[in-house]
């Protein structure tokens, strides 16, 4: 009881004079289980902070929004959000989060789709009546309307307001918050309508409105009201032999599964509910939290008395606090948002405008890799007639996954290895180079051909004495040569993985086999693909890098010990690779994917354009922002990372970046719904 005593002082000597801590509540039945809180707090502590605790008071909200004003001007202290008001919270009200709720699978949750068995599937939603737990929610909004974005269910011209685009792809709703934009998605509801605001409960994101919440949305549903209800895993997980008997859940793949199945057959996953409050009252808070957990949490001291995350004695589900927490997890001051709810989470609100319109939202924002894809890029956006493109720049290509992991950018083209890296970092196929012939995006039908770059270094640097791997370091950065012969800019561009090494990419790795105009820093061995080999030894002369160079004066070393004319790649090589690939954000796909085929219907390989998407030596490199021997783009962002790299290109990724460490790889991981749920 010592302990207890110290943690409760502290919090009370933080608590200036006549300053009560006011907790934000959304119905009666809330209000109820707060007052109880009270009343145990003042029963337990000792009486010297009787007085203190006797003044904590429970704070009645209309709603969510109504909470969050509360407590930005100072008339509540503290609530319990679904992580899209968390979001909105932090990003438009200023305030901060404190804690997070966790459950037995961590912070994240499942959202799902449930409907009653035999009546439909994941493809047949168009014109259902939906129930969703929320506007701007997690499970019922933000996931579910994601999927259906990125698989061009949803067609969405962001000039126009999402909610109208949702409306008229259901027949009828019920999507408490979505407020007065577009009555069809509160048809559904069964709120008490009112015109005196404290009366009016229709649609309103709280108790009162007999729909609201995940518990709502299935209430909805088994009513029959509505054909589908979205929400998350945590409400099914105590679903009735009956109920499980009667519903299933719709499988993006367009089966269905049992309840139990929600770990498999969702539409995403995304963080849970957090705790909000001002920024200046982020200590007292946080304090106040570890009190009430310690002694009423799942392992509290006085847990007999009061029961921090059990609702059933007081007539409802979740009051406060979800039923399904185990604990809160207290947060560290100042973190940012994206690393408290997740990068994919925070960009997927982004992509869904949480933040109001704004022109990153109209725009595709292309990531470049050096000087020269910057300038090609900048063409390219003044030459496209409709949609508007910016080009932002990066120093390597794992840096471009960064970016549009952080919705920073949008789009970029990866090698094959990128496209691995990519995939595991949560980003999807848009489209796949087709260099000719028959141009199915997978590994085994590719002409391409090569070896996979980004092998174990240290066994590279124990076999080669020295050499050119551009994004290495030691010995494979000492034949590197930068970008030109002025010392500042070799030492900044010097084994840099974009084109402002010389020796970086197919082109890069030809000039290192000469050397460079003076006829130093040489290699004795490229490895490159065969793409546009020929034009690249003629272009080593015609560019003025090394003069007199022939196809006769190179030749291929193959997997036999025999020597063959460049020539003859298909039949002297070291293996397969996949076409390079345009990869972005889930939410982004069908945009990036409308974007690119009008660019390449106008400016592809039409011979009266000033622009060609596909030819790079007008700007001084090769295969800039594309390659070369591009043909056109093929549709991929029906096919997933695995299926464009195949089976045996996937497989030797998997054991590469097994025992090779990749910060990349860590950067993705810290995604906090990507180790959570897995």
């Amino acid at each position: 009881m010592k302990t207890v005593i110290l943690i409760v002082l502290i919090t009370f000597t933080l608590l200036s004079s006549g300053k009560k801590f006011r907790w934000c509540t959304l119905s009666d039945l809330e209000q109820r289980k707060c007052a109880e809180l009270s009343k145990a707090l003042t029963t337990v502590l000792p009486l010297a902070a009787v007085n203190s605790f006797a003044r904590i008071s429970c704070i009645r909200a209309h709603n969510t929004y109504d909470c969050i004003d509360k407590i930005r001007v100072n008339k509540a202290d503290a609530a319990s959000l679904d992580a899209g008001d968390v979001y909105s919270a932090v990003k438009l009200y200023g305030l901060t989060v404190v804690a997070k709720e966790i459950y037995d699978q961590g912070n994240c949750v499942f959202a799902v789709a449930i409907a009653k068995r035999g009546t439909l599937d994941i493809q047949r939603l168009r014109g259902a009546r939906s129930c969703h737990n929320g506007a701007r929610w997690t499970s019922g909004w933000n996931i579910p309307l994601g999927f259906l974005l990125a698989r061009n269910d949803l067609s969405w011209d962001e000039a126009q307001p999402l909610s109208q685009v949702i409306s008229e792809y259901f027949n009828a709703s019920c999507i408490p918050g979505v407020g007065v934009a577009a009555p069809r998605l509160c048809g559904l509801c069964q709120g008490q309508k009112s015109y005196v605001r404290d009366k009016n409960h229709f649609c309103e994101t709280s108790s009162n409105e007999p729909f609201y919440d995940s518990e709502g949305a299935f209430r909805c549903l088994k009513n029959g009201v509505a054909d589908v209800a979205f929400l998350d895993h945590l409400t099914i997980m105590s679903a009735t032999e009956s109920e499980q008997q009667e519903y299933e859940l719709l499988c993006p793949d367009g089966t269905t599964a049992e309840l139990t199945e929600y770990s498999t057959c969702n539409l995403g996953k995304g963080p849970g509910r957090g705790i909000i409050t001002r920024h200046n009252f982020q200590k007292i808070t946080n304090k106040f939290l570890s009190v009430i957990q310690h002694l009423f949490g799942r392992k509290g001291k006085e847990r007999a008395r009061f029961e921090l995350f059990t609702s059933a004695p007081f007539g409802g589900k979740n009051l406060l606090f979800r039923d399904a927490t185990q604990h809160l997890q207290l947060l560290a001051e100042q973190l940012e948002i994206a690393y408290v709810l997740g990068l994919d989470y925070v960009a997927l609100l982004k992509g869904l405008g949480h933040e109001g319109s704004s022109l990153d939202n109209s725009v595709v924002r292309w990531c470049c890799i050096s000087d020269a894809e910057l300038r090609k890029c900048e063409e390219w956006a003044l030459s496209i007639k409709s949609d508007p493109l910016v080009c932002v720049q990066a120093n390597s290509m794992t840096k471009c996954i960064e970016m549009i992991k952080s919705s920073e950018a949008d789009a970029v083209t990866l090698d094959a290895t990128h496209v691995y890296i990519a995939g595991r970092c949560g980003l999807v196929p848009v489209a796949a180079e087709c260099y000719g012939g028959d141009c199915a995006p997978a590994a085994e039908s590719t002409e391409e051909t090569g070896k996979l770059i980004h092998l174990k270094r240290k066994a590279y640097q124990n076999y080669f004495w020295k050499g050119c791997m551009p994004g290495a370091d030691g010995n494979l950065c000492k034949v590197c040569i930068g970008d030109s012969e002025v010392e500042g800019a070799r030492v900044s561009s010097r084994c840099a993985a974009s084109h402002n090494e010389h020796y970086y990419g197919n082109m890069g790795a030809l000039r290192c086999l000469v050397g460079n105009p003076s006829g130093r820093s040489f290699g004795d061995v490229a490895f490159l693909e065969h793409s546009n080999l020929l034009q690249n030894i003629e272009n080593l002369d015609s560019s003025g890098w090394a003069k007199g160079y022939t196809a006769i004066d190179f030749e291929l070393l193959c997997p036999d010990g025999t020597r063959a004319a460049v020539t003859e790649w298909a039949g002297c090589n070291l293996g397969p690779i996949p076409p390079s690939t345009v990869m972005t954000r889930p939410v982004t796909a069908t945009k990036i994917y409308d974007f690119l085929m009008k660019s390449q219907e106008s400016l592809g390989s039409k011979l009266d354009s000033e622009f060609h998407l596909f030819q790079s030596w007008k700007y001084g490199e090769s295969d800039l922002l594309f390659k070369d021997t591009t043909h056109y783009l093929v549709h991929a962002s029906h096919m997933n990372y695995q299926e464009i790299l195949g089976v045996s290109f996937f497989q030797l990724a998997e054991s590469v970046f097994n025992c090779t460490p990749a910060g990349i790889l860590d950067f993705c991981k810290q995604d906090i719904c990507a180790s959570s749920l897995n």
